[in-house]
């Protein structure tokens, strides 16, 4: 599968894709999808990016292509990590990126808390962020209670129920996947 910048800056860039079955890389019509409803809530304009179980970076590169100010990407597999940093620097956007390395659920409360020194975002103010979990992820009601975003975009292959923290925006499924776009309350 060929995997591509889809608009903005860095558009046609070919991405570096992890090897194994770790990393499940969002399709282009997926990523189109994502990114229109995105830009027409106006969201994505200078917007401080946060990528969880970021794999080959492709959701949060796309964002910084289409004109988001930063984007942190958080990956514990290595093999995901080497596509990852060679992706920023193909796309040539590594002055906005900033790559976390290790667990999401450990990294979160450091990069979203009170304590936190998020990455050209202040102290954890993101406004979007993307989570693309493996498909086996069951932590959803975990990971959203610790997130500390204006929006999240979620991609599984079920419906998540964002709780109470946060409403709905928009829900749909495209083929095996489904993105929900929810703003906190």
């Amino acid at each position: 599968m060929a995997l591509r910048i889809i608009a903005g800056e860095a558009k046609g860039c070919r991405l570096h894709i992890p090897q194994g079955t770790q990393v499940r890389p969002s399709t282009s019509r997926v990523r189109e999808a994502v990114f229109n409803s995105l830009h027409s809530l106006d969201l994505l304009h200078d917007a401080h990016v946060l990528d969880l179980y970021a794999g080959s970076g492709a959701l949060g590169l796309e964002a910084l292509s289409r004109g988001a100010a930063s984007a942190t990407f958080v990956e514990s597999a290595p093999s995901a990590l080497d596509a990852l940093r060679a992706n920023v620097a193909v796309t040539g956007l590594a002055q906005r990126s900033h790559v976390v390395p290790g667990d999401v659920m450990v990294k979160l409360q450091r990069l979203t808390g009170p304590a936190a020194s998020g990455f050209d975002a202040g102290a954890g103010q993101f406004d979007v962020a993307l989570c693309d979990p493996p498909y086996s992820f069951t932590m959803w009601t975990d990971l959203l209670a610790q997130l500390s975003s204006r929006v999240v975009v979620v991609e599984s292959v079920s419906e998540v129920q964002p709780g109470p923290a946060w409403e709905v925006v928009k829900s749909q499924r495209y083929a095996g996947t489904v993105v929900v776009i929810a703003k906190q309350r």
